[in-house]
């Protein structure tokens, strides 16, 4: 068969109907966003980069997205960037929120920009009636596992009682956690904490959590930023031989960039750092040379879903776990939905312990130390608005600082 006559057989076929999509069912509504209102939880976290503020970005189409985060300033802010635009073009809505203002971001401000985002993927999800981890190309993995931030209590706990560290490590692995969590001794806050003391303190408790958890379990240790790089270092090596999962935080956030590259090459611990860290700015370098085994950054501190998942990507280029610090209930549902799709090693900080939020009556699919992907559309996240109080609403645009380039990419102003 000549080309000519094959090609024009195929176009009348009747079976290639069948790889063509129909417009109309592939088209997203023609909507835009008209109104943002900002709601405070009667459990507010007072905390800004921890904030479970809630949030919600309306449409003309009757859609309605929910995030959280932020402060009622830093949100009232970002959301003028929002009014009269296309919830769908995330990545427009972004670049051009990220820029819009005189400074530059800080971390504040893109947890705002975080929660914003979180509500515009939950529009999207909702719009085409699928959950936030089928846009993102479908989960890789059937559930998360997550670590408890302060462990778990035997059954019949009483309450009150004081449990020693072996005694929460075994109930934390014997209620399906993959790791326990243990931070450096329990000072009093605002108490003396003498770094160079402790070590030899904390190293005795971590060798009775690995004791609890046993050789194939897992424990974890957050030095909170406590040390200086010496005693950091002096620490480190100290519990080598306890094989710990990770150490988070092992040295100051300022001094991170210069002190974990040192303690890599000084220490067989595998470390991970960033909870308190925004942007993929912040810790690339680290994980572009591998000085890092996972990242800690987390939703919507890092600027929502959008710039997650350009920080999965790097994260995924060099072989670098995830490993998300907790904020508030609905934006780990989101990160639930975003997880689920990286391919990397991934484990939750979780601290809910499946306990139910009386305002979110569908939020997180917990069980056994497993945070579960579920199909509701959206973040999967129902919340019941008549229990939060409304302190905040943005109807109007706000100022739009920036130029556009001939190729239509933007620029600040």
């Amino acid at each position: 068969m000549k080309r000519r006559t094959f090609l024009k057989a195929a176009a009348t076929a009747p079976g290639l109907a069948l790889v063509r999509p129909s417009n109309a069912a592939a088209a997203l509504p023609k909507t835009k966003i008209t109104r943002v209102r900002i709601y405070r939880p009667p459990d507010l976290n007072p905390l800004f980069n921890q904030s479970n503020m809630l949030v919600t970005v309306e449409t003309d189409a009757g859609i309605t997205g929910i995030g959280e985060g932020g402060s009622k300033d830093t949100l009232e802010q970002c959301a003028g960037t929002l009014i009269g635009k296309n919830p769908f073009q995330t990545e427009a809505i972004w670049q051009e929120a990220y820029i819009a203002w005189f400074y530059p971001p800080g971390r504040e401000k893109a947890h705002a920009l975080g929660a914003l985002d979180l509500a515009l993927w939950d529009i999207k999800g909702k719009a085409l009636g699928v959950p936030v981890h089928q846009i993102l190309g479908g989960a890789t993995r059937d559930y998360c596992e997550c670590y408890a931030t302060g462990g778990a209590t035997p059954p019949n706990t009483p309450a009150g009682a004081k449990l020693s560290l072996k005694e929460r490590a075994r109930a934390t692995m014997e209620a399906g956690y993959r790791a326990f969590r243990m931070a450096p001794s329990d000072q009093p806050i605002g108490g003396i904490y003498d770094t160079r003391s402790v070590v030899q303190r904390v190293a005795q408790d971590c060798r009775d959590v690995r004791d609890a958890v046993g050789p194939e379990g897992n424990w974890c240790i957050d030095f909170h930023q406590r040390f200086d790089f010496n005693d950091a270092l002096r620490l480190c090596k100290a519990i080598e031989e306890y094989e710990p999962f990770f150490v988070e935080d092992p040295v100051r956030d300022e001094h991170a960039l210069q002190d974990i590259p040192k303690l890599r090459q000084m220490t067989a611990v595998p470390l991970t750092h960033g909870e308190e860290w925004g942007l993929r700015w912040d810790f690339n370098r680290l994980v572009e040379n591998h000085d890092v085994d996972f990242v800690r950054c987390t939703l919507p501190n890092v600027g929502g879903i959008t710039e997650l998942m350009k920080v999965a990507a790097i994260c995924e280029t060099h072989a670098v776990g995830i490993v998300p610090h907790f904020t508030g209930p609905v934006a780990t549902a989101a990160l639930v939905n975003c997880l689920s799709t990286f391919s990397g090693p991934v484990l939750m900080e979780y601290n809910y312990g499946g306990r139910p939020i009386a305002y979110l009556p569908e939020c997180l699919d917990f069980k056994n130390g497993k945070a579960y992907a579920n199909e509701r559309p959206g973040l999967g996240v129902t919340a019941d608005l008549t229990q939060l109080t409304m302190i905040g609403e943005v109807t109007e645009p706000g100022r739009r600082n920036v130029y556009r380039r001939p190729d239509g990419s933007l620029t600040h102003w």
